[in-house]
């Protein structure tokens, strides 16, 4: 498979960032996007709403669906799906997208966010994978991509901020059972960025335009999600990629034209989270 047209890709945390880039990627192709989360109104430091994320779907060639909902209620993540299979008759792809983020040490880290990370994390991302998967299951070449990290039970990593690693790790375990567990049937992958990408809630917790440009653009997960996507889903399975190594691979050599500062060589740009 070349191409996702006529695919329907069902996003969570789709409102922007690197969630709506992938589908606006997809829309490009021709495929049915549908957009969910929570956020219908902008908000001050993250701006874009599910809106605006469709009206660049549709402009870059898709069919958007807006799904309002919390990926932390049962009955909220089970109405879009049953909205999505209604309109579009299936779903073809997941992106367990959605995730929330706090670089606190334990003493810090109030519970109410500890909750939070890991409702959105870890269970949200199992909750909507198993909703999704009775649809997958009938598809003719079903993905679930995680955006998650490779497993590396490296310390510093649980020193700096536990309670977020836990929570993002849980998203990586389940691409590591699932694989397993459906294989043959659906394709489960995670994928990570090998440098900081530029997105609004990025910059909130880094800070600072200095290291933005130290950051490549959310194209650049996109294109990576593109490749992983197209490929056989009863052989590409249970893969922990990172985005430079699936572009590199599949023949593009020069991805300076995904840095926010594409004067700087790739030596500078800021490494992600949890690639020692």
């Amino acid at each position: 498979m070349t191409d996702l047209a006529g695919k329907t890709l069902f996003i969570t945390g789709a409102s922007r960032g690197i969630g709506k880039t992938i589908g606006v990627r997809a829309a490009r192709d021709g495929a049915n996007i549908v957009l969910f989360a929570k956020t219908t109104e902008p908000h001050p430091k993250l701006p874009g709403t599910l809106y605006t994320a469709a009206k660049d779907i549709e402009a870059a060639g898709g069919k958007a669906l807006v799904c309002v909902g919390d990926i932390r209620f049962e009955d909220q993540v089970q109405a879009a799906v049953d909205q999505a299979v209604s309109t579009f008759g299936g779903i073809d792809i997941l992106v367990n997208n959605a995730s929330a983020l706090s670089l606190t040490p334990t003493e810090a880290t109030d519970m109410k966010r500890f909750d939070l990370m890991h409702q959105i994390n870890t269970r949200g991302t199992f909750l909507a994978t198993q909703r999704c998967l009775p649809h997958l299951k009938q598809a003719g070449n079903p993905h679930v991509l995680n955006l998650a990290p490779p497993i590396k039970l490296s310390a510093h990593w649980f020193a700096r901020h536990c309670a977020y690693t836990m929570a993002k790790y849980g998203m990586s375990l389940c691409v590591y059972g699932m694989a397993e567990e459906y294989r043959g049937k659906v394709a489960f992958n995670a994928l990570w960025p090998r440098t900081v990408i530029n997105t609004a809630a990025v910059q909130n917790h880094i800070g600072g335009d200095a290291s933005i440009r130290l950051a490549r653009q959310p194209e650049i997960m996109a294109d990576a999600a593109h490749v992983i996507l197209t490929r056989d889903a009863t052989t590409c399975t249970g893969n922990f990629f990172i985005d430079e190594q699936v572009l590199r691979e599949n023949g593009v050599e020069n991805l300076s034209h995904y840095q926010v500062d594409p004067s700087l060589p790739e030596s500078q740009l800021l490494p992600d989270f949890f690639l020692d």
